[in-house]
């Protein structure tokens, strides 16, 4: 069974139109192609949507997690509480800043951080809590701020797939304490690489000035002085050229996920025995921007390993990704003393989870398309088998 390239369906693709095609070129002829006037434009853009509040742009939504971290004043000695269900940035950064990531297990359905474990892990030593809208599922904000607010600490809210979604009707982003966001290729728009961080005030945003261009204070008279130690962050014109052109499009592209995420779960085959992610049409307060579609599927009982299930729906033509391996059982992790059993569920998620094809240029039909083959991989494959189920 093949399928040509032109037929092959990812799990993600960013949709660039013509117009943001040409903004590039005009910023290629400018001649002023890293950080300018179009940064600038593309910050003012994103403080609008978010209520005003200051915002920077950065190279990553991995910087803004860091320069987050140092924001704060989070160093050697800290703990920081965080979740091991997500990219590896999330803990990766608490290490660079040399800190020490404290894992809590997830809620079992909605896959994010199990807020009734988290105070069970503070210690004298917790100075934040870095908190993922896995998939661009919201998190429970009240309860976590309530959390946070009781016990002096500042909450990093790791929104890098979840810019659009909504907490009771506020998007995220436009409240709350620091909110990292994610420009990444794959994410619901796009800058080809980038992100940003939402601030509470110009004071936090001029010592981010400084953090995310190696702490430097340029001068009137041409001197400058450096008296905090930065990185090197900041986000090219080229890049917010493109995220300008996307910021334009967020809304259509999130309506569009969601007209395809109530596809999937019309058109899922439940007797396969998967668990769907939350359905946020009957869920509020949470109403997500679906990021990703992910299922836990049976791949023991169905004869099958995720391996070998990724190879034959390849072979169909389709696209699978996982997202995410539960972090703590890397070996970066591992050496820090962790091991199986410590997040049983994060362990149970990584092992079973696939992230379905979702994107703003799928057709109707491709989900329908994804759902049979889904049905014909996991039925069982030996005469006489019992439901997958």
């Amino acid at each position: 069974m093949t399928t040509s390239i032109s037929d092959f369906l990812p799990i993600t693709r960013p949709s660039i139109d013509e117009d943001t095609i040409a903004a590039v070129g005009e910023v290629l002829r400018s001649g002023w192609i890293t950080s300018g006037p179009r940064v600038k434009e593309f910050e003012e853009t994103l403080s609008a949507r978010f209520g005003g509040r200051p915002v920077r742009a950065v190279n990553s939504g991995t910087a803004a997690l860091e320069l987050a971290l140092r924001l704060c004043g989070i160093g050697a000695g800290a703990e920081v509480i965080t979740t091991p269900m997500s990219w590896v940035a999330t803990a990766g950064v608490v290490l660079e800043v040399g800190a020490r990531p404290v894992f809590v297990d997830i809620d079992p359905v909605t896959r994010n951080l199990d807020l009734e474990r988290v105070e069970a892990a503070i210690t004298p030593r917790t100075r934040a809590i870095i908190a993922v809208d896995l998939a661009g599922l919201p998190l429970d904000r009240d309860r976590l701020y309530e959390i946070a607010q009781r016990h002096a600490l500042r909450v990093i809210e790791d929104a890098a797939q979840s810019i659009g979604a909504r907490w009771r009707g506020r998007e995220i982003g436009s409240f709350g304490d620091l909110v990292a966001i994610s420009f990444h290729a794959n994410k619901n728009i796009t800058s080809a690489e980038g992100g940003c961080l939402v601030m509470n005030s110009r004071e936090e945003a001029r010592l981010f000035d400084k953090l995310r261009l190696l702490g430097v204070t340029r001068h009137a008279d041409g001197g400058m002085d450096v008296d905090v130690q930065g990185c090197k962050a900041n986000l090219t014109d080229v890049a917010a050229a493109i995220g300008l052109g996307q910021l334009r499009r967020l809304d259509a592209f999130n309506a569009r996920r969601r007209e395809l995420a109530r596809l999937y779960f019309q058109h899922f085959d439940r007797t396969l025995g998967a668990e769907l992610p939350p359905d946020d049409a009957a869920s509020a307060p949470a109403q997500g921007n679906w990021h990703m579609f992910q299922a836990l599927l049976p791949f023991e009982r169905c004869g099958l390993t995720r391996g070998r299930f990724i190879e034959r729906m390849k072979a169909r033509g389709i696209g699978i990704g996982v997202h995410y391996p539960a972090m703590h059982l890397f070996t970066l992790f591992r050496n820090l003393g962790h091991g199986p059993g410590d997040f049983p569920q994060a362990e149970r998620v990584g092992a079973q989870t696939v992230t379905l094809p979702l994107f703003p240029a799928m057709r109707d039909e491709d989900v329908l398309r994804v759902c049979a083959a889904l049905r014909e991989e996991l039925a069982p494959r030996r005469a006489g088998a019992g439901a997958c189920a």
